[in-house]
């Protein structure tokens, strides 16, 4: 269409498509700001100067390094799947592998996975899940202890699970708060301690987050430290508490020192002068 096009881009198989190609290094930060080289792909990518000509290399190398595991003993195997577009075939797929499905879009590869083998094997495995799609049936080997979905959707109730939320670390954690003296004389619970409780505990400012989000127009949202919480995510009561110095008592207190200091110059000044032969 005539357009010129004009991308920043870190994908492998997009930097090998483009028609020209601009590398900036050597490397990042101080160490970087040049054009170390340019061309077409091809071209840039074989100069040694080239970090993600270096890069690219290495990438391969590792893969080139990597022991095959050869076939495998055992296979999970889904007969006659015939969820929304899928007709019917049969899939088998050796266990104990990488196995990657691959297709255009709408070819029914989530279908396949999401909605019917993963459902199948969690539900062959007596473990919870969504119904599966229609499919005959399925056949796991015995080497399958349980089936488990990674996906980019959030691991909690917030995108700012992390996974100890999935772990269950904060969980311990808000045990050990909720045991602490002060939060049994308080009446405090495991919930006063979490980021998502909307009774009290969590700093009300931000939501727990710690940074409240400002838009931008025709930029990136900007963060900053939420004033209310100091960034600390719960109430000052939690976030700042004050915990009392130990008293030393290698020394009496201040007002201690200073009552002796006048009872002293006291003393001296009420003693008669000296009167020396």
């Amino acid at each position: 269409m005539g357009s010129t096009v004009l991308m920043v881009e870190h994908d492998a198989d997009t930097i090998r498509a483009a028609d020209y190609l601009v590398d900036l290094g050597p490397s990042g930060g101080r160490g970087g700001g040049r054009i170390v080289a340019s061309g077409d792909p091809a071209t840039v990518l074989a100069n040694p100067s080239s970090p993600t000509g270096r890069a690219l290399e290495e990438e391969h190398a590792i893969a080139r390094r990597r022991a095959p595991l050869g076939p495998s003993s055992e296979h999970i195997e889904l007969f006659g799947a015939r969820a929304h577009n899928l007709k019917g075939d049969d899939l088998r797929i050796p266990a104990g592998r990488l196995t990657v499905v691959a297709g255009v879009s709408g070819s029914g590869k989530s279908t396949l996975v999401r909605q019917v083998l993963y459902p199948a094997a969690r539900k062959a495995l007596k473990l919870e899940g969504p119904d599966p799609g229609a499919h005959d049936r399925l056949r796991l080997p015995p080497s399958i202890g349980r089936a488990l979905a990674v996906d980019q959707s959030p691991i909690g109730r917030t995108p700012r699970s992390v996974p100890a939320t999935f772990l269950g670390v904060w969980d311990e954690i808000r045990k050990l708060f909720a045991a602490a003296p002060d939060s049994q004389v308080r009446g405090y619970t495991t919930a006063r301690f979490s980021f998502n409780s909307t009774t009290g505990g969590r700093c009300a400012a931000c939501d727990g987050q710690g940074v409240v989000s400002h838009e931008m127009s025709f930029l990136p949202d900007v963060t900053t430290p939420c004033e209310a919480c100091g960034g600390g995510r719960f109430e000052r009561v939690h976030a700042r508490r004050e915990v009392p110095r130990p008293l030393d008592r290698r020394r009496p207190p201040p007002h201690h020192r200073r009552s002796r200091h006048r009872i002293q110059c006291a003393s001296q000044d009420s003693q008669p002068p000296r009167h020396d032969a």
